[in-house]
Order: C-alpha cells, then structure tokens, then sequence
C-alpha cells in the first residue's frame, strides 16, 4: 500500500493528515500528487468523493512553503470553486495541513460582507479559495491582484461550464502569470471545460481514475413508482423520519422550502439548502447536517453541489433530474470514498417514461418497486426493508433557526380558578394582550383589577392594553 510520504509529501503533512485518520491516498492522488509535486500541469478527472482536494491542495501547500512569502492582498495560489459550500469546505480541508507548513489559506465567497474579506485581505494570505464572482468583485475593488499567483486549481470544473461561469473564469485566469501551474480537476472533461484546457494549460498530464459512470458504482438504485402526489408526498415524510443523514432533492428553490416545511410540521428536522438562502443559513445547514444534529438536507441540484460530508446514508430524487449528469452528480452525495450508499428516485405515472430514459442514459441499474398496489404507499413494508423509512413523530418543529415553543403554563389559584377583570392605570403593569402565559403584569399577585404600578403577574387579561376582558382568564384559562 502506497503512503503519502513515499508521494513525496513531507513529514508535517503526513502528519496532519494522520491525525485526521487519513493514512493512505485514493487513486486519484496516488496518480496526480507526484507529477503536481513536479510543477507539472494536471488534468485530473476523478468521480465525486474520489479525494480531489488533497490532489490538489496538497502539492500546492508543499510548492508554496519552499518559495518564498506572501504580501497582502496577493496570494500565491488561487483555488477556483463553484459554490460557497464547495469553497467554504475546501478551506476547512487544507486548513491544518497548511497550518502544518506556515502557510495561511482564506476563503473568499458571495453571501458574506465583502467587508470582512477585505479586513483578511489586509494580512498576507498563501492560498486564496474564491467563488469566481467574489473574486472579480475583490479586483473591481482593488483589494485584490493575481500577479503573484504561481498555481491555479479548478474545481469541479464541469460544474462551472453548467452554471455559465467559464467566461468569468476565463477573465480570472488571464489576470494569473501566463506561465503559472495549473491544476483542472473535474467528474468530467468534455465540452467547454475542453475548451478551457486549449486555452490555459501547458501539455498538461492527464490522470482519470474512471469513467463518471463509475462515481455510483458502490450505490444501489432503486425507483419507487408512487402514482400521485398524494402518495409521493405521504413517502417523502416517512423517508424523511428513518434513522441517518438523508438528502432529498427538488428541482426549484419555492419546492426546497415548501418540503422543508412540511417535513418540519411532522417533527422532522430538516433544513432547506439553496442559492438564496444568506450565507449564515446556508453555513448552519451544511455544519449541523456534517455533525449529525440535522438529518435532513433538502437542497436544489446546484447549491448541493458543494456538499462534501461523509456517511449520507440515502439521497432521494423527490424531483427527478432533468439530465443524466445532475442525477450522477446528486447520486455522489452518497458513498463518497469508496463506501456505500443507496438512491431512490420517487417516480409519478406521468413521468415513468422519462426516468425510464435518464436511468439509462446514467449508465444505472436501477431496481423498481411499485408502491402504486398498496392501499397506503407509504407503509410498504419494502419501502422500510430498503430504506429504512418509518412514520413521523408528529410533534411539529419551529422554523429552522428558531427555539422549540415552551408548553403554556395556565396561571391559575390552587382551587384551579381564574381571576383577571382589572384595567391599567399605570406603572409596568397590564402587559396583558394575548399573553400565552396566561395574561397580563397586573399589580396584584392575583391580577384582580386595577394596577398602580405594582409588577405582579395577572392571570388572565386577554386585552392588549390590560383593561376590560371580564372572561375571568378565558385565553389562558383555554390554553
């Protein structure tokens, strides 16, 4: 079994990378790492989860450590990804084995005050991971310069040729030395990413680990023919409730949302994931989710594009892709290095057809079950041997973000009455209006009319300014 250090990686890499568990290369970086450690231009294509950051990162963080120091504003390496989550994690990756090497690696993204990476910018930075809008925003600005930049990654380049960054792209790298390293990773290198390749790199050496269709060969397929939306609705709530990571996808942001929330009203915690979501949010989601605390992700295809989190379990198609690469490329959520995952598409009658088509197209075997012959989809008893999916608590969720409501506690005398017929004349009293906890301040402990000022607890009054309801408690009395 090849190591890292016979690679050519030094001690304190090898290192941080062992006291993160990780002892031996996937084939990706067993092939790329040396001839990048080399100076050479690589195009590597690897499937998702085959360990292309490292492939990278890596020989970026050795080249840099033995040449020289970094100025502010001017990074000596620039990493180019897609999303925020893609870049956001990549930092979180090379943090420690550049730590290791004396070397500083910043993220740069949109969502995030432009302010606060202008403040990071001030101090020297070795290796820049960008959002190619962010970083274009960071020039205009001249905060900004890739003169110094001696190696270029490309990130899940394909990705960006399907979002239309390439002419941004483009613009980036031709603002980087003409003869700089560059390193292009991608699950595929065909079309426009081609054309990239013609256009900025040196006879670069090609690495491919194996074909895309390979990225979902340690994942079992199924499709789950569930007639209606009824019934596809009824199935999603159950697969949301089983045990382990699960990430489900819909093809619009408004659908994130809208099944997020209903999965919330039955006591499932999961949390939407898309482009319009603040960075914040979006950061809550993919950390709690990394950590286990939220189960469930419902995401659109290219916010989830970035999720690089071990162990999902389960990803499902609520929404079918609309191409065969977005189903590979959703598939790779799950078994990521290596391990094992499982895919169920939910297939309505009128789109049997055209699954039928992507399916093979992918290059997937899928296994079909028809939960259309039970009186209840969602109960199959195979829906549950596959996935694991059971019924829902029930108990709805807050909105993510916000803390679980406390049960009301009715504010009545020990014989079980209540008493409030008070007005407010004054002080802090009469908090009174609608008051879940049984009523307004009154200055009474008993809450029996008018208050001068005291700051007792009424029990009862269902008026917002603390005067008048003689309902003698009703709203609190009721809760």
């Amino acid at each position: 079994m090849t190591t890292f250090a016979e690679l050519g990686l030094p001690r304190p890499i090898t290192n941080a990378l062992s006291r993160q568990g990780i002892e031996s290369p996937f084939p990706i970086q067993e092939a790329a790492i040396p001839d990048a450690l080399a100076g050479k231009d690589v195009l590597g294509r690897g499937p998702t989860g085959s360990g292309k950051t490292f492939t990278f990162g890596l020989p970026i963080i050795v080249r840099l450590a033995a040449s020289g120091a970094s100025k502010p504003g001017r990074p000596r390496a620039l990493i180019l990804a897609p999303t925020r989550e893609l870049a956001t994690q990549t930092q979180q990756r090379l943090d420690e084995p550049a730590n290791a090497m004396g070397l500083r690696v910043l993220s740069v993204v949109g969502g995030v005050n432009i302010n606060h990476h202008i403040r990071s910018l001030a101090r020297p930075v070795d290796i820049l991971v960008a959002t190619p809008g962010r970083a274009q925003d960071l020039i205009n600005q001249g905060k900004l310069s890739f003169a110094d930049v001696e190696i270029t990654a490309l990130d899940e380049a394909d990705q960006m040729a399907d979002m239309g960054f390439l002419p941004q792209v483009r613009k980036l790298l031709a603002l980087t030395p003409q003869h700089g390293q560059r390193l292009l990773f991608s699950a595929t290198l065909d079309g426009d990413v081609n054309k990239l390749v013609n256009q900025f790199m040196h006879s670069p050496v090609t690495h491919s680990t194996a074909p895309v269709e390979a990225a979902v060969d340690t994942m079992e397929h199924f499709l789950a023919l569930v007639g209606d939306r009824d019934g596809r609705n009824e199935v999603v709530l159950r697969l949301g409730a089983r045990a382990g990571k699960t990430i489900m996808f819909m093809r619009t942001k408004h659908g994130v949302d809208r099944q997020a929330k209903k999965l919330r009203r039955v006591g499932i915690n999961a949390y939407p994931l898309h482009g319009d979501k603040s960075q914040g949010a979006r950061t809550r989601a993919i950390e709690g989710f990394s950590s286990g605390e939220i189960p469930v992700l419902v995401a659109t295809d290219i916010a989830a594009r970035g999720i690089d989190i071990n162990d999902v379990s389960l990803v499902v198609h609520v929404d079918p892709p609309a191409e065969h690469k977005a189903y590979l490329h959703r598939a790779g959520r799950t078994a990521r290095g290596g391990a094992s995952g499982k895919v169920i598409t939910l297939v309505l009658d009128e789109q049997r057809s055209e699954v039928n088509k992507l399916i093979k197209k992918a290059g997937v075997e899928a296994t079909t079950f028809d939960l259309t012959t039970r009186e209840n989809p969602a109960s199959a008893p195979e829906l549950a041997q596959i996935t694991g999916a059971r019924k829902p608590s029930g108990t709805p969720l807050p909105p993510p973000g916000q803390p679980a409501q406390q049960p009301s506690k009715p504010n009545g005398r020990k014989d079980g009455s209540f008493e409030s017929t008070g007005g407010n004349h004054g002080g802090r009293g009469g908090r009174g209006g609608n008051s879940r906890r049984g009523g307004g301040r009154s200055g009474s402990r008993r809450g029996s009319g008018d208050n001068a000022g005291g700051r007792g607890r009424g029990q009862g009054s269902a008026s917002r300014h603390g005067g008048g309801n003689r309902r003698s408690g009703g709203r609190s009395g009721q809760r």
